[in-house]
């Protein structure tokens, strides 16, 4: 005969309990709308989190193993609702809005590279003194009086010679350019 009192007792406590419960988690709307507001900063979706968190936690009540844990896994329910929201609402950016990087691509890298080559081999067929020059000055960045020096001539000499390699270099590359791409293999026509 005790023991129905005591399943009696415990039952009463229980009800009292979840009902206690769901009147703190009804209670915590205005708690949990400032979170839900300040992490999405829309008022009409914090008002859908909040009631679905509400509605969560009132129907799973009974997983709640310690009340004074009540707040702390009411944000966690807030936080997955909130974060089931961020994957169901992706953003798509539409690839028209994107900046373009300012970081070269494989496209890019690959015409820097065939630009390299084209003024390797034009600067190749500058005579020797120019090469010379053009070299210490634009690729060493040597200073016309350091140049001057290395190669025992006047700075006049210097300034003249780099103006003609330039000059040089400029017309074959321009040349170059409107050259058709000549094949790398030699074929041979046979009859």
């Amino acid at each position: 005969m005790n023991k129905p009192k005591t399943f009696y007792i415990y039952y009463r406590y229980m009800i009292k309990r979840k009902s206690t419960v769901k009147t703190k988690i009804a209670a915590s709307r205005d708690r949990l709308y400032r979170v839900a507001l300040a992490w999405c900063g829309d008022q009409m979706l914090a008002e859908d989190l909040i009631q679905e968190t509400i509605a969560i936690g009132i129907d799973k009540s009974h997983q709640l193993r310690n009340e004074d844990q009540l707040f702390s896994w009411l944000y966690t329910i807030l936080n997955n609702n909130w974060y089931r929201h961020l994957r169901k609402n992706k953003n798509h950016e539409d690839i028209s809005d994107l900046i373009p990087s300012e970081d070269s691509g494989p496209y890019t890298t690959c015409q820097e590279l065939l630009i390299v080559k084209q003024v390797q081999q034009v600067v190749a067929t500058l005579p020797s003194v120019e090469r010379q020059v053009i070299s210490l000055v634009d690729l060493e960045e040597f200073s016309y009086s350091d140049v001057a020096k290395v190669l025992d001539i006047p700075i006049g000499t210097v300034m003249s010679r780099l103006h003609r390699a330039r000059k040089n270099l400029l017309l074959k590359m321009d040349s170059t350019a409107c050259e058709p791409a000549k094949p790398t293999s030699h074929i041979h026509r046979v009859k």
